[in-house]
Protein backbone atom coordinates (compact mmCIF):
# COMPACT_ATOMS: atom_id res chain seq x y z
CA UNK A 1 0.00 0.00 0.00
CA UNK A 2 0.97 3.65 -0.21
CA UNK A 3 -0.52 5.74 2.57
CA UNK A 4 1.90 8.59 3.09
CA UNK A 5 3.73 10.81 0.61
CA UNK A 6 5.84 13.97 0.47
CA UNK A 7 4.97 16.68 -2.04
CA UNK A 8 6.96 19.88 -1.71
CA UNK A 9 8.12 20.81 -5.23
CA UNK A 10 6.56 23.96 -6.64
CA UNK A 11 3.54 23.15 -8.83
CA UNK A 12 4.94 25.15 -11.74
CA UNK A 13 8.02 22.90 -11.78
CA UNK A 14 5.85 19.79 -11.81
CA UNK A 15 3.65 21.28 -14.53
CA UNK A 16 6.71 21.90 -16.72
CA UNK A 17 7.99 18.36 -16.25
CA UNK A 18 4.59 16.86 -17.07
CA UNK A 19 3.83 19.35 -19.86
CA UNK A 20 0.65 20.50 -18.11
CA UNK A 21 -1.18 23.75 -17.52
CA UNK A 22 -1.80 24.82 -13.93
CA UNK A 23 -5.40 24.65 -12.74
CA UNK A 24 -4.71 25.62 -9.12
CA UNK A 25 -5.30 28.56 -6.85
CA UNK A 26 -3.43 29.35 -3.65
CA UNK A 27 -5.94 27.59 -1.42
CA UNK A 28 -5.89 24.29 -3.34
CA UNK A 29 -2.51 23.01 -2.24
CA UNK A 30 0.39 23.70 0.10
CA UNK A 31 3.76 21.93 0.23
CA UNK A 32 3.87 19.07 2.70
CA UNK A 33 6.36 16.46 3.84
CA UNK A 34 3.61 14.34 5.39
CA UNK A 35 0.59 14.00 3.10
CA UNK A 36 -2.00 11.49 4.33
CA UNK A 37 -5.27 10.18 2.86
CA UNK A 38 -8.01 12.86 2.58
CA UNK A 39 -5.30 15.53 2.21
CA UNK A 40 -4.74 17.22 -1.15
CA UNK A 41 -2.52 15.62 -3.77
CA UNK A 42 -1.72 16.85 -7.26
CA UNK A 43 -2.79 15.07 -10.42
CA UNK A 44 -2.50 15.57 -14.17
CA UNK A 45 -5.41 14.75 -16.47
CA UNK A 46 -5.60 15.06 -20.24
CA UNK A 47 -8.53 16.54 -22.16
CA UNK A 48 -9.69 15.16 -25.49
CA UNK A 49 -7.70 17.82 -27.36
CA UNK A 50 -4.48 16.60 -25.71
CA UNK A 51 -4.14 19.49 -23.27
CA UNK A 52 -2.98 18.43 -19.84
CA UNK A 53 -4.04 20.11 -16.61
CA UNK A 54 -2.47 19.93 -13.15
CA UNK A 55 -4.96 20.33 -10.32
CA UNK A 56 -5.52 19.34 -6.70
CA UNK A 57 -7.48 16.24 -5.71
CA UNK A 58 -8.70 14.82 -2.43
CA UNK A 59 -6.58 11.73 -1.80
CA UNK A 60 -9.12 8.93 -1.55
CA UNK A 61 -11.35 8.36 -4.55
CA UNK A 62 -15.06 9.08 -4.15
CA UNK A 63 -16.98 7.56 -7.08
CA UNK A 64 -19.77 9.60 -8.58
CA UNK A 65 -22.40 7.15 -7.27
CA UNK A 66 -21.26 7.23 -3.61
CA UNK A 67 -23.89 8.29 -1.08
CA UNK A 68 -21.42 9.77 1.39
CA UNK A 69 -17.64 10.34 1.07
CA UNK A 70 -17.01 9.74 4.77
CA UNK A 71 -18.02 6.10 4.39
CA UNK A 72 -15.11 5.43 2.01
CA UNK A 73 -11.99 4.96 4.14
CA UNK A 74 -9.75 2.73 2.01
CA UNK A 75 -9.98 4.19 -1.48
CA UNK A 76 -6.64 6.02 -1.38
CA UNK A 77 -5.11 2.96 -3.10
CA UNK A 78 -6.43 0.73 -5.89
CA UNK A 79 -4.89 -2.68 -6.52
CA UNK A 80 -3.64 -3.19 -10.09
CA UNK A 81 -4.93 -6.76 -10.00
CA UNK A 82 -8.57 -5.69 -9.53
CA UNK A 83 -8.77 -2.02 -10.53
CA UNK A 84 -10.43 -2.76 -13.88
CA UNK A 85 -13.27 -4.76 -12.34
CA UNK A 86 -13.87 -3.39 -8.84
CA UNK A 87 -16.98 -1.22 -8.87
CA UNK A 88 -15.33 1.61 -6.94
CA UNK A 89 -12.66 2.08 -9.59
CA UNK A 90 -13.77 0.44 -12.86
CA UNK A 91 -15.40 3.53 -14.39
CA UNK A 92 -12.44 5.74 -13.49
CA UNK A 93 -10.10 3.12 -14.96
CA UNK A 94 -11.78 3.66 -18.31
CA UNK A 95 -12.34 7.43 -18.30
CA UNK A 96 -10.42 8.97 -15.41
CA UNK A 97 -6.75 7.99 -15.60
CA UNK A 98 -4.29 10.54 -14.25
CA UNK A 99 -0.64 11.00 -13.32
CA UNK A 100 0.03 11.60 -9.62
CA UNK A 101 3.41 13.31 -9.11
CA UNK A 102 5.15 13.19 -5.73
CA UNK A 103 8.61 13.98 -4.46
CA UNK A 104 8.75 10.90 -2.25
CA UNK A 105 6.70 8.29 -0.46
CA UNK A 106 7.05 6.51 2.86
CA UNK A 107 6.78 2.83 3.61
CA UNK A 108 7.14 1.07 6.95
CA UNK A 109 9.37 -1.97 7.42
CA UNK A 110 7.97 -4.40 9.99
CA UNK A 111 10.42 -6.22 12.25
CA UNK A 112 8.43 -8.04 14.88
CA UNK A 113 6.38 -5.43 16.69
CA UNK A 114 8.59 -2.58 15.47
CA UNK A 115 7.71 -0.62 12.32
CA UNK A 116 10.44 1.58 10.88
CA UNK A 117 9.58 4.27 8.30
CA UNK A 118 11.63 4.54 5.12
CA UNK A 119 11.56 7.31 2.53
CA UNK A 120 11.64 6.39 -1.16
CA UNK A 121 12.71 8.80 -3.91
CA UNK A 122 13.73 8.40 -7.54
CA UNK A 123 17.38 7.53 -8.01
CA UNK A 124 17.67 10.20 -10.73
CA UNK A 125 16.34 12.98 -8.48
CA UNK A 126 13.21 13.60 -10.55
CA UNK A 127 9.67 13.54 -9.13
CA UNK A 128 8.05 10.12 -8.93
CA UNK A 129 5.00 9.82 -11.18
CA UNK A 130 2.38 7.32 -10.03
CA UNK A 131 -0.46 5.80 -12.04
CA UNK A 132 -3.68 7.21 -10.61
CA UNK A 133 -7.41 7.53 -11.18
CA UNK A 134 -9.78 10.42 -10.63
CA UNK A 135 -13.51 10.94 -10.20
CA UNK A 136 -15.80 13.73 -9.07
CA UNK A 137 -18.67 13.70 -6.60
CA UNK A 138 -21.50 16.22 -6.48
CA UNK A 139 -21.83 17.97 -3.12
CA UNK A 140 -25.13 19.12 -1.61
CA UNK A 141 -24.43 22.72 -2.65
CA UNK A 142 -23.98 21.71 -6.29
CA UNK A 143 -20.19 21.99 -6.30
CA UNK A 144 -17.96 19.04 -7.15
CA UNK A 145 -15.39 17.24 -5.04
CA UNK A 146 -12.47 16.06 -7.18
CA UNK A 147 -10.77 12.98 -5.75
CA UNK A 148 -8.04 10.53 -6.71
CA UNK A 149 -6.45 7.21 -5.88
CA UNK A 150 -2.97 5.78 -6.41
CA UNK A 151 -2.66 2.35 -8.04
CA UNK A 152 -0.43 -0.24 -6.34
CA UNK A 153 1.12 -3.48 -7.53
CA UNK A 154 3.40 -6.19 -6.19
CA UNK A 155 6.71 -4.94 -4.85
CA UNK A 156 9.69 -4.64 -7.17
CA UNK A 157 13.34 -5.23 -6.21
CA UNK A 158 13.79 -1.70 -4.84
CA UNK A 159 11.24 -2.53 -2.12
CA UNK A 160 12.99 -5.76 -1.14
CA UNK A 161 12.75 -6.36 2.59
CA UNK A 162 10.55 -3.31 3.18
CA UNK A 163 7.08 -4.17 1.88
CA UNK A 164 5.26 -6.62 -0.38
CA UNK A 165 3.54 -3.92 -2.45
CA UNK A 166 4.42 -0.60 -4.04
CA UNK A 167 2.81 2.21 -6.04
CA UNK A 168 2.91 1.87 -9.83
CA UNK A 169 5.69 4.17 -11.05
CA UNK A 170 5.19 5.39 -14.62
CA UNK A 171 8.14 6.35 -16.82
CA UNK A 172 7.85 9.30 -19.25
CA UNK A 173 7.38 7.05 -22.28
CA UNK A 174 4.15 5.67 -20.75
CA UNK A 175 2.54 8.94 -19.62
CA UNK A 176 0.73 9.71 -22.87
CA UNK A 177 -0.51 6.15 -23.24
CA UNK A 178 -1.90 6.11 -19.69
CA UNK A 179 -3.63 9.47 -20.06
CA UNK A 180 -5.10 8.85 -23.51
CA UNK A 181 -8.86 8.30 -23.08
CA UNK A 182 -8.97 6.67 -26.52
CA UNK A 183 -7.07 3.71 -25.09
CA UNK A 184 -9.73 1.41 -23.65
CA UNK A 185 -8.28 -2.09 -24.06
CA UNK A 186 -7.94 -3.57 -20.58
CA UNK A 187 -4.90 -5.73 -21.34
CA UNK A 188 -3.14 -2.81 -22.97
CA UNK A 189 -3.75 -0.57 -19.97
CA UNK A 190 -2.82 -3.21 -17.42
CA UNK A 191 0.48 -3.80 -19.23
CA UNK A 192 1.94 -0.65 -17.64
CA UNK A 193 0.80 -1.52 -14.11
CA UNK A 194 4.00 -3.35 -13.23
CA UNK A 195 6.62 -3.05 -10.47
CA UNK A 196 9.37 -0.53 -11.13
CA UNK A 197 12.63 -2.02 -12.45
CA UNK A 198 15.60 -2.36 -10.11
CA UNK A 199 17.46 0.91 -9.61
CA UNK A 200 14.45 3.17 -10.19
CA UNK A 201 14.11 4.08 -6.51
CA UNK A 202 16.43 4.62 -3.56
CA UNK A 203 15.46 4.74 0.09
CA UNK A 204 16.69 5.56 3.57
CA UNK A 205 15.36 5.21 7.08
CA UNK A 206 13.68 8.28 8.60
CA UNK A 207 12.48 9.20 12.06
CA UNK A 208 9.21 7.98 13.50
CA UNK A 209 7.76 11.48 13.58
CA UNK A 210 6.23 10.92 10.15
CA UNK A 211 3.86 8.43 11.75
CA UNK A 212 1.91 11.32 13.29
CA UNK A 213 -0.10 13.12 10.61
CA UNK A 214 0.07 16.34 12.63
CA UNK A 215 3.82 16.52 12.12
CA UNK A 216 5.10 18.26 9.00
CA UNK A 217 8.27 19.88 7.74
CA UNK A 218 11.47 19.04 5.84
CA UNK A 219 13.04 17.48 8.92
CA UNK A 220 10.78 14.45 8.40
CA UNK A 221 12.66 13.32 5.30
CA UNK A 222 16.13 13.43 6.88
CA UNK A 223 18.04 10.16 7.06
CA UNK A 224 18.40 8.39 10.40
CA UNK A 225 21.54 6.41 11.17
CA UNK A 226 20.21 2.96 11.98
CA UNK A 227 23.49 1.69 13.46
Amino acid sequence: MCGRIALYSEPDRIARILDAQLALDGSDWQPSWNVAPTDAVLGVSEHSDGTRFLRAYRWGLVPIWAKEPAALKTTFNARAESVATKSTFSAAFQRGRILVPVDAFYEWKSEGKVKTPNLFTRADGQPIVFAGLRDRWKCADGSFMHSATIITTGAGPDMDGIHTRMPVVLEPDTWEHWLDSAVVDRDELESVLRPAPAGTLVHHEVGRGVGNVRNDGPELIGAVNSL
